[in-house]
């Protein structure tokens, strides 16, 4: 093959990956309105406006499209929080800025993160994004351990916890409040930050 092939056979596999990531962000609002079991592709089509076969085109099925998504979602949410422990100047500064951007998000991206529990649910039942559930779950696992680790460090001590125990500890304080913040509960923004704050404190 010529180089100019080859050039050109890069641009176009580039131009697929960009427009499959475009379409599954479009497709995520459409998705996390009506949850996993409620939403199909016509769905998600005619939210946005396409047809199904663009759809078609792009992914394999329902399955692949909501795997493509929720992983674009969640490895942002997972990168936001590298500043916080790249650039906290002391551990106490590390926990007030934890706690305050898991609010945030709490607040802002409830309805995403809704999603996201729905479908890490359906993987336990569900093969077809499995393997994609079982990755994201790798990286905030890894995410929330940086910030455990960064904690430790900045204290000059080290955690009395293990990453995985970690993992478990702050993904169940995050649910529980999105849990009563869905149910109309706003007093769990306050509670999300601060119980955040206090289990981070607690880890060393």
């Amino acid at each position: 093959m010529s180089t100019s092939a080859e050039r050109a056979e890069r641009a176009a596999a580039n131009k697929f990956e960009v427009r499959r990531r475009e379409l599954a962000d479009s497709a995520l609002a459409a998705i996390a309105e009506r949850g996993f079991a409620n939403t199909g592709l016509r769905d998600v089509a005619a939210r946005n406006e396409l047809s199904t076969g663009i759809l078609h085109y792009y992914f394999d099925g329902k399955d692949d499209l909501i795997a493509q998504a929720i992983w674009q979602y969640k490895s942002e949410c997972a990168r936001r929080y590298d500043p916080i422990v790249e650039t906290s100047a002391s551990a106490d500064e590390l926990v007030e800025r934890f706690g305050v951007e898991i609010s945030a998000t709490l607040r802002d991206e409830s309805d995403m993160h809704r999603l996201w529990y729905d479908l890490r649910n359906q993987a336990l039942f569900e093969e077809g994004f499995r393997d994609t559930i079982i990755a994201i779950d790798e990286l905030l696992t890894d995410m929330v351990w940086a910030v455990v680790e960064r904690h430790a460090q900045l204290r000059g001590a080290t955690p009395n916890i293990d990453r995985d125990t970690a993992y478990a500890l702050f993904d169940g304080l995050f649910l529980n409040c999105l849990i009563s913040y869905l149910r109309g509960n706003l007093a769990a923004l306050d509670q999300v930050r601060s119980r955040t704050q206090a289990l981070l404190a607690a880890s060393v």
